[in-house]
Protein backbone atom coordinates (compact mmCIF):
# COMPACT_ATOMS: atom_id res chain seq x y z
CA UNK A 1 0.00 0.00 0.00
CA UNK A 2 1.47 3.72 -0.60
CA UNK A 3 -0.70 5.26 1.78
CA UNK A 4 -0.19 5.15 5.36
CA UNK A 5 -3.22 4.93 7.34
CA UNK A 6 -3.48 7.41 10.81
CA UNK A 7 -5.83 6.15 13.75
CA UNK A 8 -7.07 7.41 17.13
CA UNK A 9 -9.29 5.74 19.56
CA UNK A 10 -11.86 7.59 21.63
CA UNK A 11 -13.14 5.09 24.28
CA UNK A 12 -16.30 5.63 26.43
CA UNK A 13 -16.29 3.22 29.58
CA UNK A 14 -19.15 3.44 31.55
CA UNK A 15 -17.80 3.81 35.43
CA UNK A 16 -19.20 1.03 37.97
CA UNK A 17 -20.78 4.02 40.78
CA UNK A 18 -23.99 3.01 42.37
CA UNK A 19 -24.94 6.65 41.78
CA UNK A 20 -25.14 8.82 38.37
CA UNK A 21 -22.65 11.12 37.40
CA UNK A 22 -24.81 14.39 38.75
CA UNK A 23 -27.57 12.56 40.62
CA UNK A 24 -28.62 10.34 43.12
CA UNK A 25 -30.62 7.84 40.67
CA UNK A 26 -28.84 4.10 41.03
CA UNK A 27 -26.96 2.88 38.02
CA UNK A 28 -28.91 -0.38 37.43
CA UNK A 29 -28.81 -2.24 33.74
CA UNK A 30 -31.58 -3.65 32.72
CA UNK A 31 -34.22 -2.01 34.78
CA UNK A 32 -37.53 -0.84 33.30
CA UNK A 33 -37.39 1.77 30.67
CA UNK A 34 -37.27 5.26 32.08
CA UNK A 35 -37.76 4.25 35.85
CA UNK A 36 -34.09 5.60 36.87
CA UNK A 37 -34.91 9.43 36.33
CA UNK A 38 -35.41 12.19 38.31
CA UNK A 39 -35.54 15.95 37.42
CA UNK A 40 -31.92 16.52 37.56
CA UNK A 41 -30.74 13.74 34.69
CA UNK A 42 -34.21 14.62 33.20
CA UNK A 43 -33.01 18.09 32.56
CA UNK A 44 -36.21 19.90 34.58
CA UNK A 45 -36.50 23.71 35.09
CA UNK A 46 -35.23 24.32 38.46
CA UNK A 47 -32.83 20.72 39.12
CA UNK A 48 -29.19 21.37 39.82
CA UNK A 49 -26.32 18.87 39.74
CA UNK A 50 -23.87 17.87 42.07
CA UNK A 51 -20.79 16.18 41.30
CA UNK A 52 -20.25 12.35 41.82
CA UNK A 53 -16.84 12.16 44.10
CA UNK A 54 -16.51 8.59 43.66
CA UNK A 55 -16.75 8.88 40.08
CA UNK A 56 -14.09 11.82 39.86
CA UNK A 57 -11.97 9.64 41.87
CA UNK A 58 -12.38 6.60 39.03
CA UNK A 59 -11.54 8.88 36.42
CA UNK A 60 -8.44 9.43 38.22
CA UNK A 61 -7.52 5.98 38.67
CA UNK A 62 -7.68 4.95 35.04
CA UNK A 63 -5.52 8.58 34.76
CA UNK A 64 -2.91 7.67 36.79
CA UNK A 65 -2.84 4.25 35.37
CA UNK A 66 -2.64 5.30 31.46
CA UNK A 67 0.38 7.91 33.42
CA UNK A 68 -1.38 10.89 32.69
CA UNK A 69 -1.37 14.31 34.43
CA UNK A 70 -3.56 14.91 37.23
CA UNK A 71 -4.61 18.41 36.73
CA UNK A 72 -4.89 20.56 39.72
CA UNK A 73 -8.09 22.39 38.69
CA UNK A 74 -10.60 20.90 35.92
CA UNK A 75 -13.87 22.46 34.89
CA UNK A 76 -16.83 20.74 33.46
CA UNK A 77 -18.58 22.42 30.41
CA UNK A 78 -21.61 22.26 28.77
CA UNK A 79 -21.55 20.13 25.19
CA UNK A 80 -24.95 21.54 23.08
CA UNK A 81 -26.37 19.20 21.01
CA UNK A 82 -29.72 18.29 19.89
CA UNK A 83 -30.11 15.09 19.51
CA UNK A 84 -33.18 13.41 21.61
CA UNK A 85 -30.89 11.01 23.89
CA UNK A 86 -29.95 13.83 25.98
CA UNK A 87 -33.25 15.44 27.72
CA UNK A 88 -31.32 19.16 28.38
CA UNK A 89 -30.52 19.59 24.92
CA UNK A 90 -27.05 19.90 26.45
CA UNK A 91 -24.18 17.23 28.02
CA UNK A 92 -22.52 18.05 31.05
CA UNK A 93 -18.77 16.98 29.95
CA UNK A 94 -15.09 18.75 29.89
CA UNK A 95 -12.99 20.41 27.26
CA UNK A 96 -10.40 23.31 28.05
CA UNK A 97 -9.10 22.04 31.35
CA UNK A 98 -9.91 18.01 31.64
CA UNK A 99 -9.27 16.11 34.50
CA UNK A 100 -6.23 14.10 33.21
CA UNK A 101 -3.93 14.92 30.63
CA UNK A 102 -0.70 13.60 28.40
CA UNK A 103 -0.82 10.17 29.02
CA UNK A 104 0.60 6.97 27.12
CA UNK A 105 -0.12 3.28 26.80
CA UNK A 106 2.48 0.92 25.81
CA UNK A 107 0.94 -2.10 23.79
CA UNK A 108 2.19 -4.78 21.71
CA UNK A 109 1.24 -6.16 18.19
CA UNK A 110 2.52 -9.19 16.93
CA UNK A 111 5.86 -9.02 19.23
CA UNK A 112 6.28 -5.39 18.09
CA UNK A 113 6.20 -2.83 21.01
CA UNK A 114 4.65 0.83 20.39
CA UNK A 115 3.66 3.57 22.23
CA UNK A 116 -0.32 5.43 22.21
CA UNK A 117 -0.44 8.78 23.47
CA UNK A 118 -3.28 9.60 25.49
CA UNK A 119 -4.23 12.96 24.86
CA UNK A 120 -6.77 13.20 27.34
CA UNK A 121 -9.15 11.30 29.97
CA UNK A 122 -12.43 13.37 30.95
CA UNK A 123 -15.49 13.17 33.00
CA UNK A 124 -19.04 13.69 31.50
CA UNK A 125 -22.36 12.03 31.75
CA UNK A 126 -23.50 8.94 29.39
CA UNK A 127 -26.41 9.63 27.06
CA UNK A 128 -29.77 7.75 26.87
CA UNK A 129 -30.89 4.80 24.63
CA UNK A 130 -32.42 4.79 21.65
CA UNK A 131 -33.72 1.59 19.69
CA UNK A 132 -35.24 2.52 16.56
CA UNK A 133 -37.96 0.48 15.71
CA UNK A 134 -38.13 -1.29 12.20
CA UNK A 135 -35.61 -3.17 9.68
CA UNK A 136 -32.49 -3.48 10.49
CA UNK A 137 -32.62 -1.13 13.88
CA UNK A 138 -31.28 1.58 11.65
CA UNK A 139 -33.19 5.23 12.27
CA UNK A 140 -33.61 5.73 8.09
CA UNK A 141 -35.75 2.67 7.82
CA UNK A 142 -37.35 2.66 11.30
CA UNK A 143 -40.92 3.29 11.85
CA UNK A 144 -40.87 4.99 14.96
CA UNK A 145 -38.31 5.24 17.75
CA UNK A 146 -38.15 4.95 21.76
CA UNK A 147 -36.25 6.60 24.27
CA UNK A 148 -35.18 5.49 27.46
CA UNK A 149 -33.21 7.72 29.76
CA UNK A 150 -31.94 5.17 32.64
CA UNK A 151 -28.36 5.50 31.02
CA UNK A 152 -29.00 9.38 30.97
CA UNK A 153 -26.55 10.78 33.47
CA UNK A 154 -24.61 7.92 34.05
CA UNK A 155 -20.77 8.44 34.84
CA UNK A 156 -18.84 8.03 31.64
CA UNK A 157 -15.22 8.17 31.16
CA UNK A 158 -13.61 9.05 27.71
CA UNK A 159 -10.41 8.11 26.95
CA UNK A 160 -9.28 10.28 23.64
CA UNK A 161 -5.55 8.79 22.55
CA UNK A 162 -3.35 10.40 19.89
CA UNK A 163 -3.20 9.95 16.20
CA UNK A 164 -0.15 7.10 16.96
CA UNK A 165 -1.97 4.05 15.80
CA UNK A 166 -0.70 2.61 12.40
CA UNK A 167 -2.96 -0.24 11.67
CA UNK A 168 -6.31 -1.88 12.39
CA UNK A 169 -4.34 -5.01 14.39
CA UNK A 170 -2.54 -2.39 16.66
CA UNK A 171 -6.36 -0.43 17.20
CA UNK A 172 -7.66 -3.71 18.56
CA UNK A 173 -4.07 -4.41 20.48
CA UNK A 174 -4.75 -0.46 22.32
CA UNK A 175 -8.60 -1.36 23.16
CA UNK A 176 -7.70 -4.60 24.68
CA UNK A 177 -5.31 -3.47 26.90
CA UNK A 178 -7.14 -1.01 27.57
CA UNK A 179 -9.54 -2.84 28.10
CA UNK A 180 -7.48 -5.37 30.59
CA UNK A 181 -6.25 -2.21 32.87
CA UNK A 182 -10.05 -0.81 33.31
CA UNK A 183 -10.90 -4.22 34.69
CA UNK A 184 -7.91 -4.40 36.80
CA UNK A 185 -8.74 -1.23 38.05
CA UNK A 186 -12.38 -2.39 39.12
CA UNK A 187 -13.71 1.09 37.71
CA UNK A 188 -15.94 -0.30 35.24
CA UNK A 189 -17.45 -3.89 34.56
CA UNK A 190 -15.84 -2.58 30.63
CA UNK A 191 -18.69 -4.80 29.02
CA UNK A 192 -18.63 -4.34 25.28
CA UNK A 193 -21.94 -6.09 24.43
CA UNK A 194 -24.01 -4.14 27.31
CA UNK A 195 -22.48 -0.66 25.96
CA UNK A 196 -20.63 0.03 28.97
CA UNK A 197 -17.47 0.46 27.20
CA UNK A 198 -17.67 1.65 23.88
CA UNK A 199 -15.46 3.35 20.90
CA UNK A 200 -15.37 5.09 18.05
CA UNK A 201 -12.30 5.64 15.40
CA UNK A 202 -10.82 8.36 13.51
CA UNK A 203 -9.05 7.06 10.48
CA UNK A 204 -7.66 9.10 7.92
CA UNK A 205 -4.88 8.05 4.96
CA UNK A 206 -1.93 9.52 3.89
CA UNK A 207 1.32 8.98 1.76
CA UNK A 208 3.81 6.72 2.92
CA UNK A 209 6.59 9.38 4.14
CA UNK A 210 4.07 12.78 4.14
CA UNK A 211 3.75 14.21 7.10
CA UNK A 212 0.22 16.35 7.45
CA UNK A 213 -2.84 14.31 7.85
CA UNK A 214 -5.48 12.97 5.50
CA UNK A 215 -8.98 13.67 5.55
CA UNK A 216 -10.59 12.49 8.93
CA UNK A 217 -13.18 9.67 9.17
CA UNK A 218 -15.10 8.61 12.41
CA UNK A 219 -16.50 5.03 12.64
CA UNK A 220 -18.95 4.46 15.30
CA UNK A 221 -20.90 1.00 16.30
CA UNK A 222 -18.02 -1.26 17.13
CA UNK A 223 -19.33 -3.65 20.02
CA UNK A 224 -16.50 -5.80 19.89
CA UNK A 225 -12.80 -6.10 19.13
CA UNK A 226 -13.20 -8.17 16.50
CA UNK A 227 -15.55 -5.55 14.46
CA UNK A 228 -13.21 -2.73 15.48
CA UNK A 229 -10.60 -4.67 13.59
CA UNK A 230 -13.01 -5.29 10.70
CA UNK A 231 -14.33 -2.07 10.31
CA UNK A 232 -10.90 0.11 10.27
CA UNK A 233 -9.47 -2.65 7.35
CA UNK A 234 -12.48 -1.95 5.42
CA UNK A 235 -12.19 1.48 5.85
CA UNK A 236 -8.79 1.86 5.26
CA UNK A 237 -9.55 0.00 1.62
CA UNK A 238 -11.97 2.22 0.92
CA UNK A 239 -9.82 5.24 1.68
CA UNK A 240 -7.40 4.23 -0.47
CA UNK A 241 -9.71 2.91 -3.45
CA UNK A 242 -10.95 5.93 -3.12
CA UNK A 243 -7.24 8.03 -3.00
CA UNK A 244 -5.92 5.70 -5.86
CA UNK A 245 -9.16 6.74 -8.33
CA UNK A 246 -8.45 10.48 -8.15
CA UNK A 247 -10.86 11.53 -5.86
CA UNK A 248 -11.08 13.11 -2.16
CA UNK A 249 -12.40 12.10 1.16
CA UNK A 250 -14.74 13.63 2.84
CA UNK A 251 -15.12 14.39 6.29
CA UNK A 252 -17.93 12.47 7.52
CA UNK A 253 -19.13 10.01 10.50
CA UNK A 254 -19.85 6.58 9.00
CA UNK A 255 -21.49 3.62 10.84
CA UNK A 256 -20.52 0.06 10.41
CA UNK A 257 -22.54 -2.43 9.42
CA UNK A 258 -21.44 -6.03 11.00
CA UNK A 259 -23.57 -7.75 8.89
CA UNK A 260 -22.49 -6.55 5.55
CA UNK A 261 -18.96 -5.69 6.43
CA UNK A 262 -18.98 -1.98 5.25
CA UNK A 263 -19.73 1.28 6.66
CA UNK A 264 -22.11 3.54 5.32
CA UNK A 265 -22.72 7.95 5.45
CA UNK A 266 -24.43 9.31 8.69
CA UNK A 267 -23.42 13.03 9.19
CA UNK A 268 -20.62 15.21 8.20
CA UNK A 269 -18.21 15.23 11.08
CA UNK A 270 -18.69 17.72 13.59
CA UNK A 271 -16.64 19.86 14.79
CA UNK A 272 -15.83 21.39 18.24
CA UNK A 273 -17.05 24.46 17.84
CA UNK A 274 -20.33 23.20 16.66
CA UNK A 275 -20.99 21.94 20.31
CA UNK A 276 -20.51 25.51 21.60
CA UNK A 277 -18.78 24.46 24.67
CA UNK A 278 -18.58 26.50 27.54
CA UNK A 279 -18.39 26.48 31.24
CA UNK A 280 -21.16 24.97 32.79
CA UNK A 281 -22.29 27.59 35.65
CA UNK A 282 -24.25 25.11 38.27
CA UNK A 283 -20.70 23.22 38.78
CA UNK A 284 -17.27 24.42 40.55
CA UNK A 285 -14.72 23.44 39.10
CA UNK A 286 -12.52 19.89 40.72
CA UNK A 287 -9.65 21.10 42.37
CA UNK A 288 -7.22 17.43 43.47
CA UNK A 289 -4.41 18.54 46.09
CA UNK A 290 -1.45 16.33 45.86
CA UNK A 291 -2.69 14.44 49.57
CA UNK A 292 -5.98 12.84 47.32
CA UNK A 293 -3.25 12.60 43.74
CA UNK A 294 -1.03 10.75 46.31
CA UNK A 295 -3.88 8.69 48.19
CA UNK A 296 -5.41 7.12 45.00
CA UNK A 297 -1.95 6.64 43.02
CA UNK A 298 -0.95 4.30 45.96
CA UNK A 299 -4.18 2.24 45.88
CA UNK A 300 -3.42 1.16 41.96
CA UNK A 301 -3.32 -2.85 41.89
CA UNK A 302 -1.12 -4.57 39.60
CA UNK A 303 -1.54 -3.48 35.72
CA UNK A 304 -1.97 -6.03 32.86
CA UNK A 305 1.46 -5.01 31.49
CA UNK A 306 2.95 -6.01 34.99
CA UNK A 307 1.02 -8.90 35.40
CA UNK A 308 2.49 -10.48 32.19
CA UNK A 309 5.55 -9.84 33.05
CA UNK A 310 5.44 -12.07 36.09
CA UNK A 311 3.90 -14.52 34.29
CA UNK A 312 6.46 -14.43 31.81
CA UNK A 313 8.71 -15.67 34.16
CA UNK A 314 6.47 -18.43 35.40
CA UNK A 315 7.59 -19.77 31.99
CA UNK A 316 4.68 -18.92 30.02
CA UNK A 317 4.51 -18.40 26.46
CA UNK A 318 3.94 -14.44 25.29
CA UNK A 319 0.11 -15.36 23.93
CA UNK A 320 -0.75 -17.13 27.15
CA UNK A 321 0.09 -14.45 29.50
CA UNK A 322 -1.07 -11.78 27.51
CA UNK A 323 -4.91 -13.76 27.43
CA UNK A 324 -4.28 -13.88 31.31
CA UNK A 325 -3.36 -10.70 31.89
CA UNK A 326 -5.88 -8.83 30.08
CA UNK A 327 -9.22 -11.20 32.14
CA UNK A 328 -9.02 -10.21 35.26
CA UNK A 329 -11.85 -12.94 35.90
CA UNK A 330 -9.54 -15.68 34.56
CA UNK A 331 -6.37 -14.09 35.91
CA UNK A 332 -7.50 -14.30 39.27
CA UNK A 333 -8.52 -18.15 39.62
CA UNK A 334 -4.92 -18.91 37.70
CA UNK A 335 -3.43 -16.82 40.51
CA UNK A 336 -5.57 -18.91 43.31
CA UNK A 337 -4.55 -22.32 41.64
CA UNK A 338 -0.85 -21.44 41.69
CA UNK A 339 -1.00 -20.46 44.97
CA UNK A 340 -1.72 -23.55 46.54
CA UNK A 341 1.05 -25.34 44.22
CA UNK A 342 -0.63 -26.06 41.39
CA UNK A 343 1.07 -26.30 37.90
CA UNK A 344 1.19 -22.66 36.26
CA UNK A 345 1.25 -24.03 32.78
CA UNK A 346 -1.26 -26.71 33.04
CA UNK A 347 -3.74 -24.52 34.87
CA UNK A 348 -3.12 -21.97 31.88
CA UNK A 349 -3.30 -24.29 29.54
CA UNK A 350 -6.77 -25.49 30.67
CA UNK A 351 -7.91 -21.91 31.14
CA UNK A 352 -7.34 -20.62 28.02
CA UNK A 353 -8.00 -23.67 26.38
CA UNK A 354 -10.76 -25.81 27.69
CA UNK A 355 -12.22 -23.61 29.98
CA UNK A 356 -12.40 -20.73 27.56
CA UNK A 357 -13.79 -23.16 25.35
CA UNK A 358 -16.67 -24.59 27.70
CA UNK A 359 -18.21 -21.10 28.80
CA UNK A 360 -18.55 -20.11 24.65
CA UNK A 361 -20.32 -23.26 24.28
CA UNK A 362 -22.43 -22.62 27.65
CA UNK A 363 -22.60 -18.60 26.63
CA UNK A 364 -21.68 -18.21 30.44
CA UNK A 365 -18.71 -16.48 32.72
CA UNK A 366 -16.17 -18.19 34.26
CA UNK A 367 -17.67 -16.04 37.88
CA UNK A 368 -21.11 -17.71 37.24
CA UNK A 369 -19.64 -21.04 37.09
CA UNK A 370 -18.60 -23.91 39.82
CA UNK A 371 -14.31 -23.49 38.41
CA UNK A 372 -12.49 -21.78 40.59
CA UNK A 373 -9.27 -21.83 41.54
CA UNK A 374 -9.46 -24.50 44.32
CA UNK A 375 -10.74 -26.58 42.08
CA UNK A 376 -7.98 -26.20 39.13
CA UNK A 377 -5.41 -26.75 41.97
CA UNK A 378 -7.37 -30.57 42.52
CA UNK A 379 -7.53 -31.17 39.13
CA UNK A 380 -3.50 -30.54 38.37
CA UNK A 381 -2.82 -32.46 41.60
CA UNK A 382 -4.80 -35.62 40.17
CA UNK A 383 -3.07 -35.28 36.51
CA UNK A 384 0.02 -35.29 38.32
CA UNK A 385 -0.45 -37.65 40.81
CA UNK A 386 -1.30 -40.26 37.66
CA UNK A 387 -5.27 -40.41 38.59
CA UNK A 388 -6.51 -38.65 35.45
CA UNK A 389 -4.92 -38.70 32.17
CA UNK A 390 -4.84 -35.51 29.87
CA UNK A 391 -7.67 -36.27 27.89
CA UNK A 392 -10.10 -37.53 31.59
CA UNK A 393 -9.53 -34.11 33.15
CA UNK A 394 -11.08 -32.25 30.34
CA UNK A 395 -14.50 -34.71 30.99
CA UNK A 396 -13.94 -33.84 34.39
CA UNK A 397 -13.71 -30.37 34.09
CA UNK A 398 -16.98 -30.18 32.04
CA UNK A 399 -18.61 -32.16 34.68
CA UNK A 400 -17.57 -29.65 37.46
CA UNK A 401 -19.22 -27.23 34.72
CA UNK A 402 -22.55 -28.87 34.70
CA UNK A 403 -22.45 -28.85 38.43
CA UNK A 404 -21.29 -32.35 39.22
CA UNK A 405 -19.31 -32.25 41.78
CA UNK A 406 -15.64 -31.13 42.83
CA UNK A 407 -12.83 -32.88 40.27
CA UNK A 408 -12.29 -36.35 42.26
CA UNK A 409 -16.42 -36.63 42.37
CA UNK A 410 -16.81 -35.92 39.11
CA UNK A 411 -13.55 -38.67 38.17
CA UNK A 412 -15.61 -41.11 40.21
CA UNK A 413 -18.46 -40.68 39.27
CA UNK A 414 -17.72 -40.69 35.49
CA UNK A 415 -15.31 -43.75 35.85
CA UNK A 416 -12.50 -41.63 34.66
CA UNK A 417 -9.79 -42.83 37.77
CA UNK A 418 -6.64 -43.58 35.69
CA UNK A 419 -5.17 -47.60 36.53
CA UNK A 420 -2.15 -46.49 37.65
CA UNK A 421 -1.40 -50.11 39.62
CA UNK A 422 0.97 -51.91 38.03
CA UNK A 423 -0.01 -55.14 39.38
CA UNK A 424 -3.29 -54.66 37.89
CA UNK A 425 -1.94 -53.48 34.31
CA UNK A 426 0.38 -56.22 34.02
CA UNK A 427 -1.96 -58.57 33.25
CA UNK A 428 -3.86 -56.75 30.41
CA UNK A 429 -0.52 -55.79 29.44
CA UNK A 430 0.74 -59.41 28.68
CA UNK A 431 -2.17 -60.50 26.85
CA UNK A 432 -1.87 -57.13 24.23
CA UNK A 433 1.87 -58.85 23.91
CA UNK A 434 0.47 -62.23 23.32
CA UNK A 435 -1.99 -61.20 20.57
CA UNK A 436 0.05 -59.03 18.71
CA UNK A 437 3.61 -61.34 17.84
CA UNK A 438 4.24 -59.56 15.59
CA UNK A 439 4.21 -56.11 16.39
CA UNK A 440 6.23 -57.45 19.80
CA UNK A 441 8.93 -59.16 17.31
CA UNK A 442 9.34 -55.44 15.64
CA UNK A 443 10.15 -53.59 19.05
CA UNK A 444 12.54 -56.47 19.65
CA UNK A 445 14.39 -55.63 16.71
CA UNK A 446 14.33 -52.13 17.97
CA UNK A 447 11.39 -50.25 15.95
CA UNK A 448 10.40 -48.50 18.86
CA UNK A 449 7.41 -47.13 16.55
CA UNK A 450 5.28 -49.57 17.34
CA UNK A 451 5.13 -49.07 21.31
CA UNK A 452 2.21 -46.49 20.31
CA UNK A 453 -0.17 -49.45 18.56
CA UNK A 454 0.60 -51.91 21.41
CA UNK A 455 0.11 -48.66 24.17
CA UNK A 456 -3.08 -48.10 21.72
CA UNK A 457 -4.30 -51.71 22.16
CA UNK A 458 -3.96 -51.81 26.71
CA UNK A 459 -5.82 -48.17 26.53
CA UNK A 460 -8.65 -50.02 25.22
CA UNK A 461 -8.48 -53.32 26.81
CA UNK A 462 -8.36 -50.78 29.93
CA UNK A 463 -11.30 -48.82 28.41
CA UNK A 464 -9.00 -45.75 28.31
CA UNK A 465 -7.86 -45.83 31.88
CA UNK A 466 -4.59 -47.23 32.22
CA UNK A 467 -1.42 -44.86 32.77
CA UNK A 468 -0.28 -44.48 29.37
CA UNK A 469 3.43 -43.81 30.94
CA UNK A 470 3.13 -46.41 32.64
CA UNK A 471 2.13 -49.12 30.39
CA UNK A 472 5.06 -47.51 28.15
CA UNK A 473 7.31 -48.66 30.81
CA UNK A 474 5.89 -52.14 31.59
CA UNK A 475 5.55 -52.99 28.01
CA UNK A 476 9.57 -51.89 27.39
CA UNK A 477 10.45 -54.18 30.55
CA UNK A 478 8.52 -57.08 29.14
CA UNK A 479 10.14 -57.33 25.54
CA UNK A 480 13.53 -56.41 26.59
CA UNK A 481 13.76 -52.55 26.49
CA UNK A 482 13.32 -52.49 23.06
Amino acid sequence: MTYEPVIGIETHVELTTASKMFCGCPVDFGAPPNTNVCPVCLGLPGALPVVNGRAVEYAMTIGLALNCTIAGRSVFSRKNYFYPDMPKNYQISQYEEPLCVDGYLDVETDGTASRVGITRVHMEEDTGKSTHVGVGGRIADASHSLIDFNRAGVPLMEVVSEPDIRSAEEARAFVAELRGAVLRLGVSDAKLEEGSMRFDANVSLRAVGAEPFGTKVEVKNMNSLRSLQRALEHEIERQAAILESGGEVLQETRHWDEEAGTTTGMRSKEEAFDYRYFDEPDLVPVEVDDEWRTRVAGALPELPAQARGRYLEMGLDATTAGLLSNDVEVGLVFEAAVATGADAQMVANWLTGEVTALLRREDTTLGATPIDGSVLAELSAMVTDGQLSASAAKDVLAGVLAGEGRPAEVAASRDLIQVSDAGELEPVIDGVLAENDEAVAKLKEGDEKVIGFLVGQVMRATGGKADPGLVNQIIKARVGGG
